[in-house]
């Protein structure tokens, strides 16, 4: 784990990563769930992907979505490094399209957003219509620093994760809440 961080780094990812209590959180929530095919919306440098799948039952799957080349490369060698290459699946594009792609090879029975804020309405929408009952969804950046809970910070990334915090603490087809670690990650369990 602390080789996939390193390597991020010099490689110059961006250090917007779960932190390693947030990892360990996914991992034991893929497995709490049964998880046997996730899907992760943001792989970065593949750090979160490692807890997920190796949070996963076995012969499970993570389909991890990246926009970025050069991301999806050192991610790919993450899994590699750690001995998931065979359970994890890196598709590069746009996430909203690939999304709609692997729809059909659903349902999903966990479901992790890390991408870029402003898509947030838009990743838990499909999540909702693609995880099972029963399955988990959840979404990083739920604090945004701090910034959520003041009122006066008005920005289209906070103002979207706002949203779907306030969807996840509303909507009657999930039972959520928030895991206060690191930069806060809202979960919810899918409505059977």
């Amino acid at each position: 784990m602390r080789g996939a961080r390193e390597e991020a780094a010099r490689r110059g990812l961006p250090e917007i990563g779960v932190k390693p209590e947030e990892g360990r959180f996914l991992e034991f929530t893929a497995r709490a769930c049964g998880a046997r095919l996730a899907v992760e919306v943001g792989t970065l440098g593949g750090y979160s992907g490692i807890w997920i799948a190796r949070g996963l039952a076995p012969g499970g799957r993570l389909i991890t979505l990246e926009v970025s080349e050069g991301h999806a490369t050192v991610a790919r060698r993450a899994f590699e490094r750690a001995g998931l290459a065979d359970r994890v699946e890196v598709l590069v594009g746009d996430a909203h399209q690939t999304l709609r792609s692997i729809a059909p090879r659903g349902p999903f029975d966990f479901c992790f957003i890390d991408a870029e804020k402003t898509g947030y309405p838009a990743y838990l929408d499909w999540a909702l219509a693609n995880v099972r009952p029963g399955g988990v969804i959840a979404a990083h950046n739920a604090f945004r620093g701090g910034a959520l809970l003041d009122p006066s910070v008005r920005d289209a990334d906070t103002d979207a994760v706002r949203a779907v915090s306030e969807r996840f603490a509303r909507d009657p087809r999930l039972v959520a809440t928030i895991f206060p670690a690191g930069d806060g990650t809202v979960i919810g369990v899918v409505a059977g």
